[in-house]
């Protein structure tokens, strides 16, 4: 989505309003059905965001950082609660008045006894459930419409409960593996941080006193010690700030994000892209997969799955799948066109496709990734421990050539006298 500036004419008077739309053509439609019969549309161009909304998106995405989000544990809980409850034969309102005053999180509360309102106002329980899409995500809406057409909610949130299980450890395992390495890294730059405040200005004085040029490692450290010194808490600030811009912008600018997730995928991004990209294809297909077996129509399941993607430059590679699919394509064929899959893995999809037993190859596909991810989680230590000893090495000898080439540049000016 971007931002345009539409002129427009009404009663001889030229205005300008600003639109955010994904199209020239589009933004224009849009003013146009809010403009009387005399008034018309001269131009449009593209702008940049208007400051008000800018500052008004952070705020309320400020807002929103403060407010703590639905922990995917106690999502889970009250799914399990209604599998089991409906199971039993429980009618489903009472079991959401039930789960609504068991549950300790005070959204999930709100949001069930709201759901539980719109059922017993006549509303289908997806119809009630869709507002709080960003809350639950689409798979959740999606089985809560196979529960439904299935007349079977108990099987359905049983098996939503198992995915999003399967998503939340394999995100916990991820972030264990990644914890250390990023502690490693904070202590070391905390450490680098008290040296060059602690150490370096005890040199300072010497240093100032030769006559020669200072070697550039001495150079660059006392001109950190200077920066540290004089606006350290400016620095600080300045990286608390462009983290939070980075991430505002991220959130809102949907032309930010796909460049940013386009450079996370890179190849050059060691390690980083390979665990996006795994983890992002073993979601994809696990919910895929799940879906189909499920029962649900294969290009239903696809526009599913494809919602459960973050990553948008993966993201527009899958959502031309159903396209190609809608234009007459096998699953195998459209896949292959995305570049994502290996020739082995279309090769079973195809396999699955012609055999009639789709839903166990996309099975053995997802099982495929879930491996090739697990074992880049379990061996990340030896990954990135090259990467961390070329940082400290670095930091260390920055460190010593910095201190110890003027003194010996002094020692050596003494020999000479």
């Amino acid at each position: 989505m971007a931002y345009f500036e539409v002129t427009i004419l009404e009663r001889g008077k030229k205005r300008s309003e600003t639109v955010q739309a994904d199209s020239k053509m589009t933004a224009i439609n849009i003013i146009k059905r809010q403009l009387p019969p005399s008034a018309m549309v001269v131009k449009a161009t593209e702008t940049s965001m208007p400051l008000d909304r800018f500052f008004s998106g952070l705020m309320r995405d400020l807002k929103k950082s403060m407010k703590s989000s639905i922990p995917i544990n106690d999502k889970i809980s009250t799914i399990r609660q209604i599998a089991v409850m409906t199971d039993a034969g429980i009618a489903i309102n009472d079991t959401l008045e039930d789960v609504a005053e068991n549950t300790h999180n005070e959204r999930l509360k709100e949001i069930y006894e709201n759901i539980n309102s719109d059922i017993n106002a006549g509303h289908s329980m997806s119809d009630a459930m869709e507002p709080y899409t960003d809350e639950f995500g689409h798979v959740a809406l999606a089985m809560t419409k196979l529960g439904e057409r299935t007349g079977n909610i108990s099987e359905s949130y049983h098996k939503l409960a198992n995915i999003l299980e399967n998503i939340r450890d394999n995100t916990a395992k991820f972030k264990k593996a990644i914890r250390t390495p990023i502690i490693t890294l904070i202590a070391m730059g905390i450490a680098f941080t008290i040296l060059i405040m602690v150490v370096v200005p005890k040199f300072k004085e010497i240093f100032s006193k030769f006559k020669a040029d200072l070697p550039i490692p001495t150079q660059i450290l006392l001109k950190l010690e200077w920066l540290f010194s004089n606006y350290g808490l400016y620095v600080l600030l300045a990286i608390f700030l462009g983290i939070f811009l980075l991430k505002f912008f991220y959130k809102n600018s949907e032309e930010f994000k796909y460049r940013v997730d386009k450079l996370l995928i890179h190849p050059k991004f060691y390690l980083i892209n390979k665990a996006i990209f795994l983890s992002t294809m073993h979601k994809y297909n696990l919910v895929f997969g799940e879906l189909v077996k499920s029962g649900i129509p294969v290009s239903e399941a696809l526009e599913t799955a494809v919602g459960m993607v973050d990553n948008l430059a993966i993201k527009e590679e899958l959502l031309t799948v159903n396209a190609n699919i809608g234009r007459g394509m096998n699953l195998a064929e459209a896949f292959a066109l995305t570049g994502l899959y290996e020739n082995m893995l279309l090769q079973m999809i195809k396999a699955g496709e012609s055999g009639g037993q789709l839903d166990a190859m996309l099975e053995k596909v997802t099982q495929y990734y879930d491996m090739q991810f697990q074992d880049l989680i379990d061996n990340l230590s030896a990954y990135i421990e090259p990467i961390m000893l070329f940082f400290i090495a670095g930091l260390v000898l920055l460190m010593a050539l910095g201190i110890f080439m003027p003194m010996w540049d002094l020692g050596k000016a003494v020999k000479g006298h």
